[in-house]
């Protein structure tokens, strides 16, 4: 079973994440759907978090990277469902500073918007 699942939107995607992402086919697949994404210019994209037990230095890294080629571009990427224990690991490598989180997807939306 697919763990991304994309949900089209005007003027940018929302792309939902479930279970955990360790480096394998799961994070293999994140970075296809993130890097059709970017080919497509899409400026804006969600990434909702809210089923996601776990991220590890790989799937890390495939967000820093999609982060920075929609920066780039101006468009933006923020985060959103982000779980506690997420959340933390966002805090410690101090990624709260590169990444938009916002409590839901509609907080979500509404940032986008702006």
């Amino acid at each position: 079973m697919s763990q991304v699942k994309v949900e089209e939107q005007i003027g940018g995607a929302i792309v939902h994440l479930r279970g955990q992402f360790i480096g394998g086919p799961e994070t293999d697949e994140l970075k296809e759907v993130l890097k059709k994404f970017s080919e497509q210019q899409e400026n804006n994209l969600i990434i909702d978090l809210e089923n996601v037990t776990y991220l590890n230095s790989t799937a890390l890294g495939v967000l820093i990277s999609s982060h920075a080629n929609f920066v780039k571009r101006n468009g933006k990427i923020i985060l959103c469902n982000v779980s506690k224990s997420i959340e933390n690991i966002f805090v410690i490598t101090k990624l709260t500073l590169v990444f938009t989180i916002a409590e839901n997807i509609e907080e979500a939306l509404k940032l986008i918007k702006n």
